[in-house]
């Protein structure tokens, strides 16, 4: 078949590459002059299935009001909401009741274990090298804390996700570097989850699926998609659609815009979060892998020969409008764990500090199904996830295009959940 993906995220790539590899002739539409240039960009590339959990939870919609007066919050508001924001906020205050928040938290988990396999499998078959190591490490400040992450942790029990409890001093063993005068009460340790550069992998996967006859067409923005042929679709700055047998629309927080003329709402919130990368100043002073603080939900990876503390989630405001607090909250944490770790120049000028919009959707799973209408097929709204849920998501959707049944159960991705 003949078919166009739109965007050229982490989402869009693997989408494009799984689709190219069928057979299918693929052309993707980035706006932007690269791939992986938003919100795969500089995000924490932690690879955690059995982490990878709804934002629509029990308990949330208190510690997002407490976050509000906290200098340190994980979680922000950029004041005022526009209706839409407000509207989000409604739905994911409903979907924070518990039997919703376990059946998606179920659909999330299996997609992500399943993703997790592709991405291995994928990475070995293509001979795929990228920056990236074993081991995930949830530091927790307090014996409070610990007993808070009790209900998590039988989750991961329940997954059959390896991890042991560990004291300060073990966590110690594991991590050298991290700083002495740090007082924490102990860690949860995955050895076999593991941190990944995700703008890396996306851009070797694009010339794999160049390789394969995918063209990706840069600074080419969809106007709209024709709502008379949902398989074509309007280039700015052209008169004639272009027509394609099908159309997989991957184009994060953009999506919605694009679906409303065609009857379909979803509603979908940017969730900014924030990064700064360094290079390493002493490898020996350096994380070995990738860490959470669990207090402040703030993650610092190595990724090869920099290191990259990555964290907040941040909704209204705008993607030029950076934070300061925000930024602050992970250089405090990075000083807290790892003070020698990066080299911070006074002029800023080695320090890269980006935000990002994470295309969430209210209760938390992603959709990966077609849209009902023929020849457009939905990969979208994976939110903070995106890495972790991305190459399951892409297999997933190109074997629903070529008929097959994909290799996890697809129960409750599709769009029809959202209006139950």
């Amino acid at each position: 078949m003949k078919i166009a993906v739109v965007g050229a995220g982490i989402i869009g790539v693997t989408t494009a590459y799984e689709l190219a590899a069928d057979g299918h002739g693929v052309t993707v539409f980035v706006r932007r002059t690269a791939a992986a240039e938003e919100s795969s960009f500089a995000n924490a590339g932690v690879v955690a299935p059995g982490y990878v959990t709804p934002w629509a939870a029990p308990g949330m919609p208190g510690k997002v009001v407490r976050a509000l007066f906290s200098r340190h919050a994980a979680v922000r508001l950029a004041l005022p909401l526009s209706g839409d924001e407000l509207a989000w906020m409604w739905k994911w205050w409903r979907a924070c009741k518990l039997e919703t928040y376990l059946a998606n938290r179920s659909r999330m988990q299996r997609l992500a274990f399943y993703s997790r396999a592709r991405l291995h499998q994928l990475t070995a078959e293509l001979q795929l090298e990228y920056d990236g190591s074993t081991g995930y490490m949830v530091l927790l400040r307090s014996a409070k804390e610990s007993k808070l992450v009790q209900p998590g942790l039988q989750v991961l029990r329940e997954a059959g996700v390896v991890f042991s409890e560990i004291n300060a001093g073990q966590a110690r063993t594991l991590e050298p570097a991290i700083n002495p005068d740090t007082d924490f009460f102990g860690a949860i340790h995955l050895p076999q989850d593991e941190v990944a550069n995700c703008r890396q992998f996306a851009l070797l996967l694009k010339k794999e699926a160049e390789s394969r006859g995918a063209v990706f067409a840069f600074n080419t923005t969809v106007a709209k998609i024709d709502s008379g042929f949902p398989g074509s679709l309007l280039i700015a700055g052209e008169t004639a659609p272009r027509r394609f047998d099908a159309i997989v629309m991957c184009a994060g927080f953009q999506s919605a815009a694009l679906l409303r003329p065609l009857g379909i709402r979803i509603l979908m919130a940017a969730v900014y979060g924030y990064s700064i990368s360094a290079p390493i100043r002493e490898s020996l002073n350096a994380p070995r892998s990738a860490l959470m603080d669990e207090r402040y939900k703030v993650a610092i990876s190595r990724l090869g020969n920099r290191v990259r503390v990555a964290g907040s989630a941040e909704i209204g405001g705008s993607l030029a409008a950076k934070r300061a607090a925000s930024i602050q909250t992970l250089y405090k944490v990075l000083h807290d764990w790892f003070p020698g770790a990066a080299q911070l120049s006074n002029t800023g000028s080695a320090v890269q500090e980006w935000k990002g919009a994470r295309p969430m959707l209210p209760d938390g799973p992603p959709i990966v199904s077609a849209s009902g209408l023929p020849g457009l097929w939905l990969n979208l709204g994976h939110g903070s996830s995106g890495w972790a849920l991305s190459c399951g998501s892409a297999r997933s959707v190109a074997d629903l295009i070529g008929g097959r049944q994909p290799q996890v159960d697809m129960e409750g991705l599709d769009a029809a959940r959202l209006h139950r």
